[in-house]
């Protein structure tokens, strides 16, 4: 089957984005580039369920947060390193403060139950709005919004940083903090949806 040109660059231009939220999901780059390539592999096999026209990221989002679901299903039965300590043996401290918060962050990020993290990183990190990340997420955009106000407040309170405004920059158009080098106002916005954050 050969693939329209027109949606395999839909396709590519979303990549970037599925890599940074794959990223965040995974918090292992690795098996977040895996991610993304099933993701875009599944995508490929399914393409005729697509409906042109309709919001290529949000499909391929969709796609992605489902693998990454069913893959944490099978590893249940796996051991867990719940507090890190194994894993804290298999790395090197950053010696930068800068490197020093960006973990303290990533950390605390892993801290957030699952639904609230991945609302965070849509609507913060990702630049979608509430009603994409719930058309992602199989929801309603109330029930997101609530999960990145709780995520926010949990935030604010594992940095011990006073009150949510201190967080208030992760739901502004910047630089995302798995893609430092990615502006959230550049990335290729959802088609078909109007991005409010």
């Amino acid at each position: 089957m050969k693939l329209d040109p027109a949606i395999r660059d839909q396709m590519l231009a979303t990549v970037p984005s599925l890599r940074a939220f794959a990223l965040s999901l995974c918090g292992n780059i690795d098996r977040g580039d895996d991610l993304v390539q099933e993701t875009l592999v599944r995508a490929f096999t399914y393409i005729d369920s697509f409906e042109p026209g309709t919001n290529m990221a949000a499909w391929l989002f969709t796609i992605l947060r489902n693998q990454f679901r069913d893959e944490n299903r099978k590893r249940q039965r796996e051991v867990e390193d719940a507090d890190g300590r194994y894993a804290e043996t298999l790395i090197s401290h950053p010696e930068q403060s800068g490197r020093i918060e960006f973990e303290e962050f990533r950390t605390a990020l892993t801290k957030l139950p699952s639904e609230q993290r991945e609302a965070l990183i849509l609507v913060g990190a990702s630049g979608y709005s509430y009603d994409d990340a719930a058309a992602i997420c199989g929801c309603p955009a109330g029930t997101i919004k609530s999960r990145v106000n709780r995520a926010r407040i949990h935030l604010a309170k594992l940095l011990a940083i006073d009150g949510v405004s201190g967080l208030a920059e992760l739901s502004k158009p910047h630089l995302s903090p798995v893609h430092g080098d990615v502006l959230a106002s550049e990335r290729p916005q959802p088609q078909g949806y109007a991005i409010r954050v």
